[in-house]
């Protein structure tokens, strides 16, 4: 995902900060494709808050006071469910009747807030419990600025549209904009009360409050003018928000452990998934992640789908039948798109309305074409829904003939990419940012750039099209397909293997030159089951050594490499995500020692953080008594993050279901350290159900199954 975080020379608006905010300090809620960001107070007065609908920011700046000072906080959370935000905080010095100031911390205040219906809900709680009389004055100051995300984030325009005068009337202030796409967006901020003084950016109120007495403001903002807001539709609505959120954490397989901590995880996790999920035509398609990436993603939903397939494959359907939706059938330099190739991005502002960036609908990425294909293929496996796939088919074959031709443009027989303009993202693989692929000494290559992953997921693609092939009986293009697999792996075992070094380089470069850069790269081609056991032996190896393994998670560039630096982005960061699969390639391969403490790495993490992974976080080796180091810009929370738990736990149990066959395969089942007992319950195989329940017993785990399907527990996994 494209390094795009705000630049420090990002524009600033009324009363919004440059500050950049780290995320651990701020608190995002989601309803479908709009968003908030704000911090531990409620207030958005950061560069990257906001109220975002659309790609477009529509409140900039929310901020309340009491008596012109801030509350002081007492806490903020949002709810484990992820539907409400609550801020609560006391007051300082307020003004008595007659003119006497009254002590701080005798009044409660409590901000509850949540989004349904694409619409900001917040209630403004004051409890006395004084034994006098309070006056208390409240304030609360607001803007839109429209900025689009692109802006939000950095990107510097020449020319914006028109922002009408803001409207004032009572208990509503009402803002406009009208874009140079001649697109007219609205904000609309409505109070329950009204104030004794209002004005285009300010709200004032005069609350008076008994001794015990107890007031409440409410206050909605959306893109459309609604009925003033109340305490029924503030009741109303939330109830309806926290329905919606149960139903959507219901899907797929129960989880349950003995541990404490580890449950919240798990239940986090979930929650976030649900959280960034949003409901398409085509089926439920997780969005990336707030605040810089809550849109559709091809690559992030790929890999968030494959994730929790073993226990919940609706998430893949749904991926999969949005993605053929939107499968290029034109060629384009300014989108990097041709026919066949799966979309890499799309969003609904302004500046890709008006092309100012290629992202509307853009096609840059090498990997999520072979990724679809792939995805496909375990979905049916795992599945056995034949009727998918014959919907699918067609888009398929369409993905299958760009690998096999535009994937390959020199046409040595690997996947590359070179962008069209330089509008475009110059690296196409998951590290985009224009300094993840290099030499030893630290030069860029030249392109087209084969990466050693994309081979992978190619060779997958290969693989898995030639099983749905011999279903549908067309046998002799299964043939074909497996055979360019099996010449892919060939080439990438000659190309890209270093003896020297025992690993696999990252890439290939434009003039055949091989990047011998060490990454976490080739722990993706034992996910796919690419390598052969002596060399993925090999890899394990220097993945679980301290040059990669920082004790919390695995860099993604080893230490001691040119570029190395554990604050980047791509270069010696841990990205949850990446380790997830590094490790399924680990326990594909029969590691299981490093599997489990790795596993235990990424939870201590996780406990450490809110029970929540961000997008990425520090690479630097782990201390005794100090926790890992926050990214600075991370989106948290982040769909492949949150995912990253469930494809973790799988390799530990060493779990895979093929529905063609009716049966659950187990390879060597471990538990994560300090659990002693897991249940999955409600594990759909085909038509049955099945609950499996795991047990620590002195060295080894004992396997319990309720249900109709058989389980083949084996000792060592197979290759082929």
């Amino acid at each position: 995902m494209e390094n795009l975080a705000p630049a420090l020379d990002a524009p600033v608006d009324y009363g919004v900060t440059a500050e950049v905010r780290a995320p651990q300090n701020l608190y995002a809620l989601k309803d479908k494709d709009t968003f908030i960001v704000a911090d531990q107070f409620g207030d958005i007065a950061g560069q990257g808050d906001g109220l975002f609908h659309n790609d477009t920011r529509i409140l900039s700046f929310y901020r309340l006071s009491l008596g012109g000072r801030a509350p002081s906080l007492l806490s903020a959370a949002v709810a484990h469910d992820n539907v409400f935000f609550t801020c609560n905080g006391t007051n300082q010095a307020l003004p008595y009747p007659g003119e006497r100031m009254g002590p701080p911390g005798v009044l409660h205040i409590e901000r509850k807030r949540f989004l349904w219906g694409e619409r900001m809900y917040e209630r403004i709680r004051c409890v006395n419990y004084s034994r006098d009389t309070v006056l208390l004055p409240m304030t609360i100051e607001f803007d839109a600025d429209f900025r689009d995300m692109f802006e939000v984030r950095g990107t510097h325009r020449a020319k914006r549209g028109t922002k009408g005068p803001p409207h004032v009337d009572g208990r509503r202030v009402a803002y406009s904009y009208i874009g140079l796409d001649g697109v007219e967006r609205s904000s609309f901020i409505c109070f329950s009360d009204a104030p004794y003084r209002i004005g285009p950016h300010k709200a004032e109120f005069m609350f008076t409050l008994q001794a015990e007495g107890v007031t409440e403001l409410y206050i909605e903002v959306g893109v459309i003018d609604g009925h003033a807001p109340s305490r029924e539709r503030f009741r109303d609505a939330a109830a309806r928000a926290r329905w919606d959120m149960r139903a959507r954490r219901r899907h797929g397989a129960r989880l349950n452990s003995s541990g404490r901590l580890f449950n919240e995880w798990l239940g986090k996790s979930r929650s976030d998934l649900a959280l960034l999920t949003t409901r398409m035509e085509t089926g439920p398609y997780p969005y990336a992640g707030i605040p810089w990436f809550s849109t559709a993603f091809g690559r992030d939903a790929i890999i968030t789908a494959w994730q929790i397939l073993w226990f919940e494959p609706s998430l893949a359907k749904g991926v999969l039948r949005y993605l053929a939706a939107h499968q290029a059938q034109e060629r384009s330099t300014f989108r990097d798109s041709a026919p066949g190739k799966i979309m890499h991005e799309t969003r609904k502002g302004e500046m890709p309305a008006l092309g100012e960036v290629p992202f509307g609908r853009y096609y840059g990425g090498v990997d999520t074409t072979p990724l679809f294909v792939a995805l496909a293929g375990a979905y049916q496996e795992r599945t056995g829904d034949d009727k998918l796939i014959d919907e699918l088919w067609p888009a398929l074959e369409k993905a299958m003939h760009w690998i096999e031709h535009d994937g390959d443009s020199d046409g040595d027989g690997l996947i590359d990419y070179a962008r069209g303009q330089d509008s475009g993202l110059s690296n196409q693989g998951w590290k985009d940012s224009e300094d993840s692929v290099f030499h030893t000494d630290g030069r860029y290559p030249s392109g087209p750039i084969a990466l050693v992953e994309v081979q992978g997921y190619a060779f997958a693609a290969y693989r898995g099209m030639a099983r749905l092939a011999e279903r549908r009986g067309e046998v002799g293009q299964a043939t074909i397909w497996r055979e360019k697999a099996d010449r892919l792996r060939e080439k990438v075992e000659s190309l890209f293997w270093m003896d020297d070094r025992g690993y696999y380089g990252i890439a290939v470069d434009g003039q055949g030159q091989l990047c011998r850069t060490l990454s976490s790269n080739p722990g993706h081609l034992l996910f796919c089951g690419l390598v052969s056991p002596e060399r993925a032996r090999k890899v394990t190896d220097q993945l679980l050594s301290a040059s990669f393994n920082s004790g919390w998670g695995l860099r993604t560039l080893a230490t001691g490499e040119a570029r190395f630096n554990p604050i980047s982005y791509h270069n010696g960061s841990v990205w949850p995500h990446d380790t997830a699969l590094c490790v399924m390639g680990l326990s594909r391969y029969g590691e299981r020692d490093g599997v489990v403490k790795l596993t235990s790495a990424l939870f201590e993490t996780a406990s450490r953080m809110q029970m929540r992974l961000p997008e990425l976080f520090c690479g630097f080796p782990r201390s005794p008594g100090e926790p890992p180091v926050a990214y600075p810009v991370a989106c948290l929370p982040q769909a492949w993050a949150a995912g990253s738990v469930f494809m973790m736990l799988q390799a530990c149990l060493g779990i895979s279901i093929d529905a063609n066959r009716g049966e659950i395969v187990l390879v060597d089942p471990r538990l994560p350290i300090g659990i002693d007992r897991l249940k999955i319950e409600h594990l759909r195989v085909g038509d049955e159900t099945v609950d499996l329940t795991f047990e620590r017993q002195g060295e080894r785990v004992s396997v319990h199954a309720d249900g109709g399907v058989p389980l083949a527990i084996r000792s060592k996994p197979t290759w082929s």
